[in-house]
């Protein structure tokens, strides 16, 4: 079995051919994170965010990407080792063996998974080195697509993988709850709010006076809820208010994004929307909004996006889905109208457009909340205090 005693990083360069080993304090536990890397969205975002601070509470990071895309070239952590694992489709476990052999060859001691791809390949891994598995659990996998047999096989993967798996951490308390309730014992479980980092002071704006930009970030795919919020926007224009739309993402794919053409044209919106494609600064993207919107219709545990907008000191208007209301307040920090609801979401956005809600009383609000409640630092030290439980007691075991 592999020891849990702490060890000196030994800064091999060769081992998976990392991209530049950062440079590590001695004596602390060494964690390889094992993601997807398609997209650079909220998941992998949490996951470079974790590189990034989890250091400073003893624990050193590596990645290793199994379906390598944006990620690798996206990340903010550049100097953290990747390993670059492909998987040529779902069920190609070469990944296993090439994952156990970094492993073991650059002495990582914990192994923590965010995907239910990923968790297969993980606890695979974990049985064969003996090396503990933990499980990040970002949103309902059960719900995560419109494509029902699709989320149904991942769930059941995911299901598979995770009996394997000594501690699982969810995003949320009602994704923890939702855990539970799949039958996992409740001492496996752990809560930790996804964070990102504070931006405080907010800077000072005035509310818009002529035109109001509504804005949204997403990897844009049916369960996102792109639909209602034209729908919104088409209402809205209707009734003589001067708002616009700032699309910030790609389409998952160019069926999807044709369906929304078609939909845009029929609501005469050609004219009313910018079209930004995939950004990487957010931050930048987030400065032209009045207000952020988050549509969706399911699957979102605690959006990272949603976080940032908060940071930033732009107001809020989302749907009641899974984690969005443990950090958006409605009427304090945003509002928060029902899901699949075109009609809701128009007069959501309705009453802070026309002042009914103060919008500069929001947007302080929701700067607070963030900064005291969801910062990168306060996720970093729930992760680490998972990683100190599961560590300790495996040394107690062993």
């Amino acid at each position: 079995m592999a020891s849990l005693a702490l060890v000196e990083y030994p800064g091999s360069s060769k081992a998976g051919h990392p991209q530049r080993p950062q440079e590590v304090r001695p004596q602390s536990i060494r964690v390889l994170h094992v993601i997807n890397g398609e997209h650079y969205a909220g998941a992998e975002r949490v996951q470079d965010l974790l590189a990034q601070e989890l250091p400073q509470f003893g624990f050193q990071v590596g990645l290793a990407c199994i379906k390598p895309g944006r990620f690798p070239e996206m990340r903010q952590t550049q100097d953290v080792p990747l390993y670059e694992l492909p998987m040529r489709h779902r069920f190609d476990l070469r990944a296993v063996w090439r994952l156990v052999q970094v492993i073991r060859r650059e002495g990582y001691q914990l192994v923590h998974a965010h995907t239910a791809r990923s968790a297969l390949i993980a606890a695979l891994a974990s049985i064969i080195t003996g090396v503990p598995m933990v499980h990040h659990v970002h949103s309902p996998t059960a719900h995560d697509t419109t494509h029902r047999w699709r989320s149904r096989i991942n769930a059941l993967v995911e299901r598979l993988s995770l009996a394997r798996a000594s501690a699982l951490i969810a995003v949320s308390a009602s994704l923890g709850r939702h855990t539970r309730r799949r039958g996992f014992r409740s001492e496996k479980v752990s809560v930790v709010p996804n964070g990102v980092p504070s931006r405080r002071p907010v800077a000072r704006r005035l509310p818009p006076r002529a035109q109001w930009t509504l804005g949204t970030v997403a990897l844009f795919r049916p369960r996102k809820g792109l639909e209602v919020l034209l729908q919104a926007l088409a209402t809205l224009r209707s009734q003589g208010l001067a708002v616009r739309l700032r699309a910030v993402g790609d389409f998952e794919t160019p069926e999807y994004q044709r369906r929304i053409q078609d939909l845009v044209e029929e609501l005469s919106l050609a004219d009313a929307i910018d079209w930004t494609g995939f950004r990487q600064d957010i931050d930048a993207e987030l400065a032209q909004m009045d207000l952020f919107v988050l549509p969706s219709l399911f699957g979102e545990g605690l959006p990272m996006v949603v976080l940032e907008a908060m940071a930033a000191g732009v107001p809020v208007v989302a749907t009641r889905v899974e984690g969005v209301p443990e950090a958006v307040r409605d009427g304090r920090d945003g509002v928060i109208v029902e899901p699949n609801d075109p009609d809701a979401l128009a007069a959501g956005l309705q009453s802070v457009v026309t002042g009914r809600v103060d919008w500069q009383s929001l947007r302080e609000s929701a700067a607070r909340r963030h900064a005291s409640r969801f910062s990168e630092k306060s996720m970093a030290a729930g992760v680490a205090e998972v990683y100190r439980r599961l560590t300790s007691a495996f040394a107690l075991a062993h």
